[in-house]
């Protein structure tokens, strides 16, 4: 019986080959790129491995055509022209006071101290997968929370006797937490609890948890003095990412590319 080869089959779809500037970027390249970009899907790890690539041989192209590199100097050689172009090519004025203190007071968040709470806990523990174990925990956290709510003096005794963190033998106090210094489902309710003891208990893998936010620092806006050079430095990355944008789809238009096109983050593997 004659075998026919998958490609033959009818309905198999052949991506066309990537080129730029009729010059072949080959799928081993693109393969080896893959690594560089991690992404939901394999598909689209090699579609960003394969614009990388086309971004850089594009800028490699551009570098040949006005003398800064030669057609066959080495890679480590090809980056260094590529980087004296980019200085040579860009035009990225440096942004005006005007421009940082309004992004300054645009962005609040960004340029404020960060907030820190000083916390106290009881890890009352069960495995996620065991519900008798969590529904037992979760009424002794209750039971524990009404008398807590009368006498909020008995929470390091209560620490001490129930709780299965190592901070038990400290009556349950975990210090100065900053956020994302503990378990991610606990460290979201912690940023947004009022101060004093929370009412009910709060979950995370490990079981849960009865928490009382003692002290809260943090969060004040610093002066524009403190925060300028960070404020130019973010509107001078951001103008050069345009800039760079910009620059690579005309260098697009004008070299020429086949078999994928550049998208609006077309700046962003050499921005990295």
């Amino acid at each position: 019986m004659q075998m026919i080869e998958i490609e033959q089959l009818p309905g198999r779809y052949a991506p066309p080959p990537v080129k730029v500037g009729g010059k072949a970027i080959d799928e081993d390249s693109i393969a080896r790129e893959m690594q560089y970009h991690p992404a939901a899907s394999a598909d689209e790890a090699k579609l960003a491995a394969a614009r990388a690539l086309v971004v850089r041989e594009l800028l490699r192209q551009r570098a040949v055509e006005l003398g800064l590199v030669a057609e066959t100097d080495d890679e480590g050689d090809n980056d260094a022209a590529i980087a004296a172009l980019l200085e040579q090519e860009l035009d990225v004025p440096e942004p005006e006071e005007a421009a940082c203190r309004r992004y300054f007071d645009a962005e609040p968040e960004r340029f404020s101290a960060p907030t820190r709470i000083a916390v106290r806990h009881i890890l009352l523990a069960a495995a996620p997968d065991d519900a008798e174990a969590r529904d037992a925990q979760y009424r002794l956290g209750e039971t524990l929370l009404e008398e807590l709510q009368r006498i909020p003096e008995r929470f390091t005794e209560f620490a001490m006797r129930h709780s299965a963190c190592p901070s038990k033998s400290e009556g349950g106090e975990l210090g100065w937490l900053a956020q994302g210094q503990t378990v991610a489902e606990l460290d979201r309710a912690l940023q947004h609890l009022p101060q004093g003891l929370h009412d009910r208990p709060l979950a995370s893998r490990y079981g849960w948890h009865l928490v009382s936010i003692d002290e809260r620092q943090g969060g004040q806006r610093l002066p524009f003095e403190q925060v300028a050079e960070r404020v130019r430095h973010t509107l001078r990355e951001q103008a050069t990412r345009r800039a760079l944008r910009h620059y690579l789809l005309a260098l697009e238009e004008e070299i020429g590319v086949e078999g994928v096109e550049l998208d609006d983050n077309a700046a962003g593997s050499l921005m990295q």
